[in-house]
This record gives structure tokens, C-alpha cells and sequence, in this order.
């Protein structure tokens, strides 16, 4: 068993890497990928090992620790936050797989940075003592600075077919330089691929392992939670962070339209649009951060029944649309100035929506989920 490492999520850790991930924001962006610079500080404030199970030296911590941590990266930067957030949910899904593959993959310890592919994209077929796996993956984040990846393939034994995960090691899998979406620019989520890759049994789990949350041996609440319950709080967490990070930007910038005196008594311009955009705005932030916050308090306190699982992603989705919102019309009110591409706030603009925009966070699907689990609609 590795030693036992250093508590995560430290708060000091945490505004370390937060301060690092600003300076390097710019370059970042521009160079479509995070710098080693970046990642180590997050790896080293425990983002990766926050869900790996103690046994392997990680911390099995909660996602109310986890959420505040995620959004002070994202007040920085909501790529380094997206990463982060990604780092410390895909350990979890890793200790879904047999003892004897967790065992192999936090041999080195639990600050192994690895990505995940959720999308069934590839295909594995059963071969002797495993599989063989192939498939392109495109979107995933944080690939180049990977040491393993956990990717979904469809998998046929015979006659009988099921989605499956399998970790493969980085020197297993080749990239594709893919990346070059509108925001979130340096996350490097580009394409993953494999080529009749042998994958032994250890290293795979079957997907409705993962959606039903039956980790081997757990011992802490974060492993017996389902899949589904858990998505939206990874991809919602650094968005809030951006939304408080813009509302920092557009404040600086709105600051002596603020404190000017009103219209009424000066006849001059009026101050009272920019203290409804920063009163409504922040009011939009403070109830996504309210949601997101009861999202994670039910996370902690399993089991999570097919209910709660529903509400958390409407929860997700709901708020993913007033923090996009909130930013939308922080940028609007900015004018020229804050749509510039040196000012981080048209970067958080497009970071939030490009976040808001991911498919495990549209609304329409989360209600319908929602429904069915009530009982207010019959089987569809």
C-alpha cells in the first residue's frame, strides 16, 4: 500500500494553484492546452487523489469539499478549474474497476493524473484473460498531460454486448490534435486513440457498475454514488467559479460608473442599470451556488436513490443556465472595453457558455429525467 499522503485540498494548496493558473491564463489559452507548470500545483494540492480510496493512500473526501475548492481555480482560470474538476471525478469512476486494477494503476500513488472518455466511442472485443479495445475518443480533457486514461467502448463477448470501461496506460494510446473550440480553449481536449489495445480483465468494469455506483469494497460514501448523480456537479463546479471571476472583472470595470452619483440628483448619466446588472447578476450566481451546494450535500449523505439522482442533474443544468446567463449580461453591460482580447472577462464569457453547452448539462433531458423518476410520467 502507498504511504499515506498530505490531507487534499488544502486551502493554501488551492490558492497556490489558483495564483498559478491566472499568470499562465493567457499563454494557456493560446497554447490550447494547460503548462506543466499549471497541472503540477494542481495535482500537488491533492485534486486527483480527493476520491481515490484511502487503501491506494487517497483521500475518499466528499464533493462539499471538493465544490468550493473547484471554484476558486475557476475565479482564475475555468480551464485549469475544468481539469481540476475532471482530475478528482475520474480517480473516483477509476475505483470502480477490480482490486487488482486499482492496485495497478496507483502503484506510483494516488496524484496520477488521469482522463476519462465517457462517450461509448470505441469498441473492445473479448480475448483471452481480457480485450482487445480500439476507437478514436475526441474530447478529452486534459489528454496530453495524462498517465492513464479510462475510456467506454462497446464491448462483445460472444453474443452479449455492454458498454464497458477499460484503463489503458498513456503509452498505449496515441493523440489527435483536435482542440479548437471557442472556450475553454486550454483544456487540450483533443482525441484519444487506440489501436487494438490489450486490456486484461482487472482493468475494465462494466459501465452499469459505474451508473449503479458498485465500487468493489467501498468503504466511503463518494465510491456508492451513481455515475449520473455526479456528472453535472464536475462540469457545473468550474463555471461557477468563472461566473464569480467575471462578476470580479466586470465590477473593476464598472466601478466609477457604480459610485457616480444618480441621475436624479446630477442629471447626468445614471448609475442605477449597473446596480441592476450587479444586483441581479450576483443574485443569479449566489442561487447556482445555492443548488450546486444542496447537489453536493446529497452527494455526501448516501444512498442516492433514482430521485435525487434526477433532481441533481435538473439541479446542474438549471444552474449551468443561470450562471451563463448572469455572464451573458455582465458582458453586455461591459461594452468595448470588456469584449477585448486582453480582458479576462470576454474569457470567462466564453468559457461559461462553452461549459454551459456540454451535453451532460442541457436542460431539456434533465427534466424529462426528472419526470419519469417522479412519477409524473408513465415508461417511455
Amino acid at each position: 500500500m502507498p504511504a499515506t499522503q498530505p490531507p487534499s485540498l488544502s486551502p493554501d494548496a488551492v490558492h497556490e494553484a489558483a495564483e498559478t493558473a491566472a499568470k499562465h491564463a493567457t499563454a494557456a489559452e493560446s497554447d490550447r492546452r494547460l503548462p506543466t507548470e499549471v497541472v503540477a500545483p494542481i495535482l500537488a494540492a491533492g485534486f486527483a487523489r480527493h476520491f481515490v480510496p484511502a487503501r491506494w493512500g487517497g483521500s475518499a473526501g466528499t464533493f462539499r469539499a471538493l465544490l468550493p475548492a473547484v471554484a476558486v481555480i475557476g475565479e482564475n482560470c475555468t480551464s485549469a478549474a475544468w481539469y481540476a474538476s475532471l482530475a478528482a471525478s475520474v480517480g473516483r469512476l477509476a475505483a470502480h474497476l477490480p482490486p487488482d486494477g486499482q492496485a495497478e494503476l496507483w502503484q506510483d500513488g494516488p496524484d496520477i493524473p488521469i482522463v476519462g472518455a465517457l462517450a461509448a466511442a470505441g469498441t473492445a472485443v473479448r480475448v483471452p484473460g481480457g480485450w482487445r479495445v480500439s476507437g478514436q475518443w475526441p474530447y478529452v480533457s486534459g489528454v496530453d498531460s495524462s498517465a492513464w486514461a479510462l475510456v467506454c467502448a462497446r464491448a462483445t463477448d460472444g453474443e452479449h454486448q455492454e458498454p464497458r470501461f477499460f484503463a489503458v496506460p498513456r503509452a498505449a494510446y496515441g493523440l489527435g490534435d483536435s482542440w479548437f473550440n471557442v472556450g475553454l480553449r486550454a483544456t487540450g481536449s483533443n482525441t484519444l486513440v487506440l489501436d487494438g489495445v490489450a486490456v486484461p480483465d482487472a482493468r475494465s468494469v462494466a459501465l452499469a457498475d459505474l451508473l449503479a455506483g458498485r465500487a468493489p469494497d467501498a468503504l466511503a460514501p463518494c465510491h456508492r454514488v451513481p455515475m449520473k448523480a455526479a456528472n453535472g456537479l464536475t462540469l457545473t463546479a468550474p463555471l461557477l467559479g468563472a461566473a464569480r471571476g467575471a462578476l470580479r472583472q466586470w465590477s473593476g470595470l464598472a466601478r466609477d460608473k457604480l459610485r457616480a452619483p444618480a441621475a436624479a440628483i446630477t442629471g447626468g448619466a445614471d448609475r442605477t442599470p449597473y446596480e441592476l446588472t450587479l444586483a441581479r447578476s450576483d443574485g443569479e450566481v449566489d442561487a447556482a451556488a445555492l443548488l450546486l451546494d444542496r447537489v453536493a450535500e446529497v452527494l455526501d449523505q448516501s444512498p442516492v436513490d433514482a430521485l435525487l439522482t434526477a433532481r441533481n442533474g435538473r439541479d446542474c443544468a438549471l444552474a449551468a443556465e443561470l450562471l451563463a446567463g448572469a455572464v451573458d449580461r455582465l458582458l453586455r453591460s461591459s461594452g468595448s472595453r470588456g469584449q477585448t482580447d486582453t480582458e479576462p472577462l470576454q474569457r470567462f464569457w466564453r468559457d461559461v457558455n462553452a461549459g454551459a453547452g456540454h451535453s451532460g448539462l442541457q436542460f431539456p433531458p434533465a427534466a424529462s429525467a426528472l419526470s419519469r423518476a417522479s412519477g409524473a410520467l408513465g415508461p417511455v
